[in-house]
């Protein structure tokens, strides 16, 4: 008996949230509740689960504040539509203003250069202690040979990643010289 009543009562508090969704209507890649608006534009009724319809930013003179509003959903809690902006495409690169694009590449290479010089401070740095394959040896060293040849390995592994680095990097610049 308890399990019945508590169906009953798990039913009669999904009822209203069936009774409160409105239908949706799409009409090509809109979307709306209207139904008069939907039965004069011959729209398709949406049966089923839930819409999401998010509205993309329009750009140009032509857009407006209120065509571009918040993202419509529709939900077990209740239903809300909204008619999206058509779908605007990012620009190019090539519509970027030549101004825009040679700051652009000009902050790129100033990046590029520090980044430049930090890792050439870091090859100089490895390559000082590796010390052509001799680094200095310190007092764990002596006590412990093995551990001085795991420090000298690392410290080749270091010099090689650093040169990587360096190199990539100045490749990359290259990449970024201009064109003839």
């Amino acid at each position: 008996m308890n399990k019945l009543l508590y169906l009953l009562s798990c039913a009669a508090l999904l009822v209203p949230t069936a009774w409160a969704q409105d239908r949706i209507y799409r009409c090509g890649n809109e979307y709306t509740n209207n139904a008069s608006h939907a039965k004069d534009r011959n729209c398709k009724l949406v049966e089923g689960g839930n819409v999401t319809v998010v509205p993309s930013k329009r750009s140009g003179a032509g857009a407006s504040g209120a065509s571009t509003g918040a993202s419509a959903s529709t939900s077990a809690g209740g239903s809300t539509a909204a008619t999206p902006a058509p779908a605007a495409a990012p620009p190019s690169p090539s519509r970027l203003a030549s101004s825009d694009q040679r700051a652009r590449d000009a902050d790129a290479r100033a990046i590029l250069e520090s980044e430049l010089r930090k890792a050439e401070g870091r090859l100089a740095e490895l390559t000082r202690e590796y010390n052509n394959g001799a680094p200095e040896r310190n007092a764990l060293d002596l006590r412990n040979p093995q551990r001085y040849m795991e420090r000298t390995a690392e410290l080749k592994a270091s010099v090689a990643r650093a040169e990587s680095d360096v190199a990539g990097i100045r490749r990359e610049l290259a990449r970024l010289a201009p064109k003839p």
